[in-house]
């Protein structure tokens, strides 16, 4: 792995794209399960809940369901306003940018390449039979995946850390950020607020552009 000047690692529900996509595949269960599987994720993206427990509750929402629900998330994403802007003046400067997710390979993987997006790591859905059974299989992408993500990474690229950025929304994402010579706590959670080195509200990646280690 080559170097690089400076490492952008963002999370992806609710960050780098609009949508939650554990929610997007709830939707084809039915509106109480996407409801439940939604309150969930509110309440782990607070740090109320475990990560790992929560996900294992909202897969079991999903067993039975066939594969095609992949690709109509995929369909459904929303990328966040200013995303290519801001993979551009990264690569620009000799940078790299990774997106690292408690979502799904299934999703984040066609989007990444879509997008220039360097590096990717997120959980794996498991399926039987052309269904998914409603279990992941491979490590759960906690936080402390991300934020052992974000150091490997690191180390790997030869990058500082304080030209290494996270940038992310919920509890998940306080590890990384924490590793992280600049922080950003995007649209985010109160906790992540009080984590983070800078805060940014408005849903749009080019807000970044400016905080970027320079």
């Amino acid at each position: 792995m080559t170097g690089a000047s400076l490492l952008v690692v963002t999370d992806v529900d609710s960050t780098l794209i609009r949508d939650e996509v554990i929610e997007l595949l709830a939707r084809a269960v039915g509106p109480d399960a996407e409801r439940h599987v939604a309150a969930v994720t509110e309440r782990a993206m607070r740090g109320e809940l475990d990560f790992a427990a929560s996900l294992a509750e909202r897969l079991l929402m999903l067993e039975g369901l066939p594969v095609s629900v992949l690709d109509a998330a995929r369909e459904q994403v929303t990328v966040t306003d200013g995303v290519p802007e801001l993979i551009a003046e990264v690569h620009a400067r000799g940078g790299r940018i990774a997106a690292v997710s408690g979502g799904f390979h299934e999703v984040l993987d066609p989007l990444a390449a879509e997008l220039g997006i360097d590096h990717a790591r997120a959980n794996r859905l498991e399926v039987a039979d052309g269904r998914l059974t409603g279990r992941s299989i491979g490590p759960v992408i906690d936080g402390a995946a991300k934020r052992d993500t974000l150091e490997s990474l690191r180390l790997n690229l030869g990058v500082p850390r304080e030209r290494v950025m996270a940038v992310g929304d919920g509890a998940n994402d306080v590890l990384m950020m924490e590793a992280a010579g600049i922080s950003v706590a995007f649209c985010a959670k109160p906790l992540v607020r009080e984590a983070a080195t800078n805060a940014i509200d408005v849903p749009d990646f080019r807000e970044l552009i400016p905080i970027l280690p320079g």
